[in-house]
């Protein structure tokens, strides 16, 4: 039994774990229990996958990779990580559009939480789905095709809607990436060319130590080889230091678990992600993580207040991450209806620290409609009420139709759902 999460703030409670190895199996512990949540990589922060009934291990079931060349398609595993994906897909010429920071996270957790990478013609990861093999609250196993009515409300699906055993994905062709870091640009003049900052790679990603300086600390650059003979460089009016070594998002941890860097050109699945596949990730789980989603057009603004609040963040900050996510049309997507920029915050593992802080934080972006990470720590403890989107009524109606005994109810859905 997994008794915690990636970083050990959430303690499950479930009564037991079960690991099914084929479909019979998993619909038969989903119509014998009264309550289950299906169990992903555990890199969420708050309570989403917790239960006081049964979680389910889908690591051991027989849900194989199908991948489609000539439709440049794939399905896989609910419960693969993004690494394994990438291989597998890799292995044919073919690559996914975009990829997070880590490549340890599973593709079923991902999705249901609304997670992203970076990039302004990029969307979550959850908007390359276009199928999903899902076992309902009755064991009825039904494939859902992206021409449902209801598939825009259940890729971002919090896991209130069955249990996710494979994904489709819409694939593109293999391609280079090259990693570029400047260091030390000046806020006045990242914030005056903000725009072109971030649009000036495929994936571009802002890391700031301490909201309290004059400089962003470090500008990643991620550029596709042979889109441009040019070297890649930031904007003009935006000056600051090429990066001449290796250096990680925290840059006084190590740099042997990211990704190479230096414009060293290589495959997408080794540049896309910050972090090396077989390499403990981020700060090795200890960590917090808090995110929240504005509007593009609002984000100068909103990272303005932010730096105001600088005195309160630096105590408990190990670092800020700022991308840009293309708009989509899946309900509860951050992204949503928007063009959008993400404010990421990775947290000392201090719960109390953080958790007195988050309040002030939303308060100040409250002006800007920001919606948090579905999968990280919010002043509420984990999530928002649905009511924050505009299709969010919608899902309030379409949980009940697809589990009308609450079979997949937790108490974090509780607080998603109530109005």
């Amino acid at each position: 039994m997994p008794q915690q999460n990636w970083s050990g703030n959430i303690r499950f409670r479930a009564r037991a774990l079960e690991s099914p190895t084929d479909l019979d199996q998993l619909r038969r512990i989903v119509t014998d229990n009264e309550r289950v949540r299906a169990l992903g990589s555990r890199h969420s922060f708050n309570d989403i996958a917790d239960t006081n009934g049964v979680l389910i291990d889908l690591t051991r079931l027989d849900a194989p990779f199908e991948i489609d060349v000539k439709s440049r398609s794939a399905w896989v595993p609910a419960a693969a990580r993004y690494a394994e994906i990438a291989s597998a897909v890799e292995d044919h010429g073919l690559a996914l559009r975009n990829m997070g920071s880590l490549p340890h996270i599973s593709i079923g957790g991902a999705i249901a939480t609304g997670t992203h990478g970076s990039g302004d013609g990029n969307r979550i990861l959850g908007a390359s789905v276009t199928g999903l093999e899902i076992v309902r609250a009755d064991g009825r196993f039904e494939v859902l095709e992206s021409e449902d009515p209801r598939f825009a409300g259940s890729i971002v699906g919090l896991g209130a809607l069955g249990i996710t055993t494979r994904v489709r994905l819409d694939l593109v062709p293999s391609f280079d990436v090259r990693q570029d870091i400047f260091l030390n640009a000046p806020w006045d003049e990242v914030l005056t060319g903000f725009d072109a900052v971030m649009g000036s790679g495929y994936s571009v990603s802002l890391f700031i130590a301490d909201w309290g300086t004059d400089v962003v600390d470090q500008v990643w650059i991620k550029s596709v080889v042979g889109t441009t003979s040019a070297e890649p460089v930031l904007p003009a009016g935006v000056t600051a230091e090429r990066a001449t070594r290796q250096i990680g998002p925290i840059a006084s941890g190590p740099t042997d678990s990211v990704t190479p860097q230096l414009g060293e050109p290589g495959r997408w699945l080794d540049r896309l992600p910050h972090f090396r596949r077989d390499a403990p990730p981020s700060n090795a789980g200890d960590e917090l993580q808090s995110e929240f989603f504005v509007a593009r057009e609002d984000a100068p603004a909103a990272l303005a207040v932010l730096r105001t609040l600088a005195a309160s963040i630096s105590p408990v900050l190990l670092v800020s991450e700022i991308r840009s996510i293309a708009a989509d049309d899946l309900w509860l997507s951050g992204a949503y209806g928007r063009d959008t920029i993400a404010l990421h915050f990775t947290w000392r593992n201090d719960p109390d620290g953080v958790a007195a802080l988050l309040p002030t934080i939303e308060t100040a972006l409250a002006p800007f409609d920001a919606r948090p990470h579905w999968g990280k720590l919010s002043a509420t403890g984990g999530g928002a009420s649905v009511d924050r989107y505009p299709r969010g009524g919608d899902f309030r109606e379409l949980v009940p139709a697809e589990d009308p005994e609450g079979r997949f109810t937790n108490e974090y859905l509780r607080r998603a759902l109530d109005s």
